[in-house]
């Protein structure tokens, strides 16, 4: 049963908990290939799609084209990635990977970290889809609280996934 004086609180702690784990990933990531995890993601989105508009790249990632342009600037700096204009619109930048960028890739750093990776997949595929929907429930509601809510959303949490509660009370 929930403590309802205490759950907001128990839900920032465990929120604060994966935050932590993904900087402490992302600070391996540096380490190891010279790139933090946003940065990852970005070049490995680039390196997926081909040369990308840095409007379609923030779209992709889920990120502000400033933030984007911004992480690209860096990254072009240490000759990860390349910008150039468009011929027929000088305003509209595409970008894409180096040699230096794939040569990272070819060493397939994982975004997330191997340990959990390896509990997650000795996970029931249920379990999975369960956590994912939740994950995803949870960014929805942290980022699009004034939108109206997909009726994906009004679903239980195992109807989500394609059980019933039933499965739990057994």
């Amino acid at each position: 049963m929930l403590n309802k004086e205490n759950i907001y609180y128990d839900m920032l702690i465990a929120l604060r908990q994966v935050i932590r784990c993904t900087d402490l990933h992302s600070k391996q990531l540096v380490k190891k290939y010279g790139l933090t995890g946003p940065q990852l993601i970005l070049v490995q989105v680039i390196a997926n799609k081909g040369e990308i508009t840095l409007g379609t790249l923030a779209k992709e990632v889920s990120l502000s084209q400033a933030t984007v342009a911004n992480i690209v600037e860096r990254l072009e700096l240490r000759g990860v990635l390349r910008r150039r204009k468009t011929e027929n619109d000088k305003r509209m930048v595409l970008v894409s990977v180096t040699d230096k960028a794939q040569e990272i890739l070819a060493q397939k750093p994982s975004l997330l970290d191997p340990g959990f990776i390896d509990k997650f997949e000795k996970l029931c595929e249920w379990e999975k889809n369960l956590i994912m929907a939740m994950l995803q429930r949870i960014a929805h509601m942290m980022t699009e609280s004034d939108e109206k809510i997909d009726t994906a959303f009004l679903a239980t949490p195992f109807e989500a996934v394609g059980l019933n509660d039933n499965i739990i009370n057994k």
